[in-house]
């Protein structure tokens, strides 16, 4: 799927980058190739690929893009661990989603290809970025545009909304919703980080926007499948 495909290419390139640096480019390039290890490099079995861990945040600092240190409980890092868990459950919806047979899951893929992105402009604060850095973690507003096109042909399926709606519908639907209300906590870390100049404001519409695709994306997955969807009713 070209969208899959695209979020491993990012992968492929952030280890491409730590490849080179660690072996050289030469050495990166012939174990990509399928090329024999040399015997030299049998023997150093640790220093074939990047190890996971660095020990570099064990005192609760981490860097930004731009290579500034900052606690781990910054709103940087707030924000940025927020869509990581806004990605992890729209995944998780998607897997529902494709044993359903959904056509939406190649747009929520592209979601994630589209929040990695998000997450790099965040992790990029303009306060200590440079113009190199910025030229390589931009936002625009197509993204945003594009959620409100996806948002209108889903909206023009369903049946007028006249109740307000529990998280219900099956299993796609409430994935979904369980991802919009991640959505709207990243939303919410985003924001403070637009006030201040440090993100594009695109990453705030961007996240603000598809809180509302997430939303019509479970209404459209519960008429889909057949599903109910609970209606609010007060209590007496």
């Amino acid at each position: 799927m070209a969208t899959v495909g695209l979020c491993r290419g990012r992968r492929y390139l952030a280890w491409a980058v730590a490849a080179a640096a660690r072996w050289g480019p030469g050495r990166a390039m012939s174990q990509e190739q399928g090329e024999p290890p040399s015997e030299d490099a049998k023997n150093r079995k640790t220093r074939r690929f990047p190890r996971i861990y660095t020990r570099t945040g064990d005192k609760g600092f981490s860097s930004t893009f731009t290579g500034e240190r900052r606690a781990k409980d910054d709103k940087i890092f707030d924000a940025l661990g927020t869509v990581d868990e806004l990605s992890s459950a729209i995944g998780l919806s998607a897997d529902f989603g494709s044993e359903k047979g959904h056509a939406f899951v190649e747009e929520l893929h592209k979601v994630q290809c589209m929040l990695q992105d998000a997450g790099a402009n965040v992790a990029t604060p303009v306060s200590s970025a440079r113009e190199s850095h910025l030229k390589r973690t931009p936002f625009s507003e197509d993204p945003v545009l594009e959620l409100e096109a996806w948002i209108d042909r889903y909206s023009a399926q369903l049946p007028p909304l006249s109740a307000f709606i529990l998280p219900s519908g099956g299993k796609s639907s409430s994935a979904l919703h369980f991802s919009r209300a991640i959505c709207r906590r990243a939303e919410r870390c985003v924001v403070p980080l637009v006030k201040t100049g440090e993100a594009d404001e695109n990453v705030a519409k961007y996240l603000n926007r598809l809180s509302d695709f997430l939303f019509v994306l479970a209404r459209y997955a519960a008429m889909k499948e057949g599903k109910e969807e609970k209606i609010y009713r007060k209590l007496e």
